[in-house]
């Protein structure tokens, strides 16, 4: 009997060895992932029409199919997942089943620079630990059906790029193997945070702009939720707001108390599933929306008393939510709905929030809202007067934060002027756009590229159609020469001069006159003046009020008008309108400085007297590109500039009364 180091046992023994030890690495097993593994599956790809093969293999459509499976391996439980998947393939996304778009895109959606997806029903993944490896409560696995782009065989077309969107979480550069792309991400041991988890529910957050989605009732079939959009940002101001979100199980709004749909139409629900399911005598004619993504809009005040539709704090204010540092009991509106249910979530414990939603204005910036996310219940304040809150039955917050849009022109510009020169640095040529071939109010043709022509004191207080007499004898008596064509104008509808009115030893102080050249009068309206250097010596506001926002690093002034003087007149006919040019809507006010509290070294005339930002109604408005020349200083001037705006600014008050 042979032994097992027996002779002829041995040479199998060592084949045995060799052969394992010659095993690629791919075979070898692999290290366990404690923390959040993700993995991206392509499951199938096939190309559809148009058939551009063999002529243009670039722009040859496939359809795909893919799975993204997010687990979780580690020992806290991670709320509200977020993973970012860098597609590269001109990607369009079909669908996404138990996901969403995590900046609230709604789908059919271009993803082909990448995406993070959020959850969606289920937004917060266990542990092993909390579930006894309970794996369906441990992962989530997001169906993925979409479009590509010049990706015929044979490779696979997996991201380049995969990995946790979540605060505090490594993730290494990920691998790929086959049909799969894996990545770890661990907890990383340096991350810091000074939010903290209450309970089971995420933390509120901060944003220029949040919405609470709370219920408030709940029954079988259907449950009561309100609504509120508080505005955080200083500078904002929503005018006229629509907001707009997607439904995603068939829900539909029956009645709304505090807003309203801005279409009322059934016919989706009379049409579809809903009216399968709700027969008679379930009364359609009185639902209210059953679009999959309504728009709501505010109610005008008159209908804050009213009460069918009113009667509700915080309602009827035709759209207008004001920053919280001009008014903070104004900086916040709130609506109920009704919202009816679809099977299968008929019970009153499933309640889910609708996704991706959206808040626009028709003034200010662009907002772009995250998914909204579980927080601990709103505590509502006894309508009784008792001293107790009642909690609500489920929230949701949603954060909106402004974005900038290249192409978005201002609506508002900055000229610039000062005691020591009698030249006015106007508006930017099209400051506010100019069409692609531009004329002026005469139709004769305008330069959109040639600098604004530097104007007299007397040239602000006209329209520009009106100027183009006193530019040329100013330009003429500075021995200027006058550009042909003819700069455009600048096209705001509301200018902002700032003047320079003195500079000595111990202080300094500017005037600011907002004009409105619109058509219609601007009520509470208010600008934010950004001064780098000299905001910690400001003193006063004379004829507004004036502050400086605590936020700002100290540097922004917060101006709105006086209590019952909050709002700028529409432009106006002059006084005697065959002759004379109408006139704008003005208001103005002198702020003065004080030079003690602010840093050694400043320099009023040359640049820290002036802004470097400048914002109406949460717009920010184009500033010139050069400042008043200090070459000449003029006593004169200064003398000139003011008596001259100051009596013709006279005289336009006393013709708008």
């Amino acid at each position: 009997m042979a032994t097992p180091f027996s002779s002829t046992s041995t040479p199998v023994i060592l084949l045995s060895l060799l052969f394992f030890c010659l095993l690629p690495a791919s075979f070898s097993q692999p290290s366990p992932c404690n923390g959040v593994l993700i993995t991206y599956h392509h499951l199938t790809g096939n190309e559809i029409p148009p058939i551009l093969l063999p002529g243009d293999p670039v722009n040859q459509p496939y359809r795909f199919q893919s799975t993204l499976t997010v687990r979780n391996n580690g020992r806290d439980e991670l709320k509200n997942w977020r993973v970012f998947v860098g597609f590269k393939h001109g990607e369009l996304l079909v669908s996404a089943k138990n996901a969403v778009l995590a900046n609230g895109t709604s789908l059919p959606a271009n993803v082909s620079g990448g995406a993070v997806f959020a959850g969606s029903p289920v937004t917060d993944l266990k542990t092993a630990i909390q579930t006894a490896g309970d794996i369906d409560q441990m992962q989530a696995v997001v169906e993925l059906v979409g479009t590509q782009f010049g990706v015929g065989g044979p490779g696979v077309p997996l991201p380049d790029t995969l990995a946790l969107a979540n605060d505090g979480f490594l993730c290494p550069n990920p691998t790929t193997q086959g049909n799969d792309t894996t990545v770890c991400c661990n907890p990383d041991p340096n991350a810091k945070t000074n939010i903290t988890a209450v309970g089971d529910f995420s933390p509120l957050q901060s944003g220029d702009v949040t919405i609470m989605y709370d219920v408030v009732m709940t029954y079988e079939s259907n449950y009561w939720a309100q609504v509120t959009i508080s505005n955080h940002n200083p500078f904002g101001r929503l005018q006229s707001w629509n907001l707009s979100w997607d439904w995603m199980g068939g829900e539909f709004i029956y009645s709304m108390r505090g807003a309203y749909p801005k279409v009322v139409d059934t016919g989706d629900c009379i049409f579809g599933n809903q009216g399968q399911f709700y027969k008679d005598p379930f009364d359609f004619s009185k639902a209210l929306s059953c679009e999959r993504r309504p728009t709501i809009v505010d109610l005008p005040l008159s209908k804050t008393n009213d009460t069918n539709i009113g009667m509700l704090p915080f309602c009827c204010r035709d759209g207008i939510i004001l920053p919280p540092a001009m008014d903070s009991t104004k900086s916040k509106s709130s609506f109920q709905m009704q919202v009816y249910k679809m099977p299968p979530n008929l019970n009153k414990t499933e309640l889910d929030p609708p996704q991706n939603w959206n808040i626009n204005s028709t003034i200010g910036p662009d907002y772009q809202c995250e998914q909204p996310i579980r927080v601990s219940p709103t505590l509502f304040p006894n309508p009784s007067g008792l001293p107790s809150h009642t909690a609500a039955i489920a929230s949701w917050q949603v954060v909106c934060n402004t974005t900038r849009n290249e192409t978005k022109k201002p609506t508002c510009c900055v000229s610039f002027s000062s005691f020591f020169n009698d030249s006015v640095v106007p508006c930017n040529t099209c400051a506010c756009g100019c069409d692609s071939n531009p004329r002026n109010s005469n139709n004769n043709v305008c330069s959109a590229t040639e600098p604004a022509m530097l104007l007299p004191a007397e040239a602000l207080l006209v329209p520009f159609e009106n100027r183009t007499r006193l530019a040329k004898t100013f330009a003429d008596l500075k021995r200027r020469e006058i550009p042909n064509p003819l700069p455009c104008g600048d096209n705001c509808g509301v200018s902002i001069n700032w003047h320079l009115l003195s500079d000595f030893k111990d202080g300094w102080s500017a005037r600011i006159t907002l004009f409105n050249w619109g058509d219609t009068d601007i009520v509470d309206w208010f600008a934010s003046v950004e001064l780098d250097k000299v905001i910690p010596g400001f003193e006063k506001v004379y004829s507004m009020d004036g502050k400086v926002l605590p936020d700002s690093s100290n540097t922004i002034l917060f101006l709105q008008g006086l209590p019952d003087l909050n709002y700028l007149i529409a432009e106006r006919n002059g006084s005697n309108p065959r002759k004379d040019p109408r006139v704008p809507g003005t208001q103005q006010s002198v702020i003065s400085f004080t030079k003690k509290k602010t840093p050694a070294g400043i320099n009023v005339a040359r640049r820290d007297g002036f802004p470097t930002k400048v914002y109406f109604n949460g717009e920010e408005c184009s500033l010139p590109t050069m400042l008043p020349s200090s070459a000449r200083r003029k006593a004169a001037a200064s003398a000139l500039f003011s008596t001259i705006l100051s009596l013709i600014l006279l005289i336009l008050v006393l013709v708008q009364q």
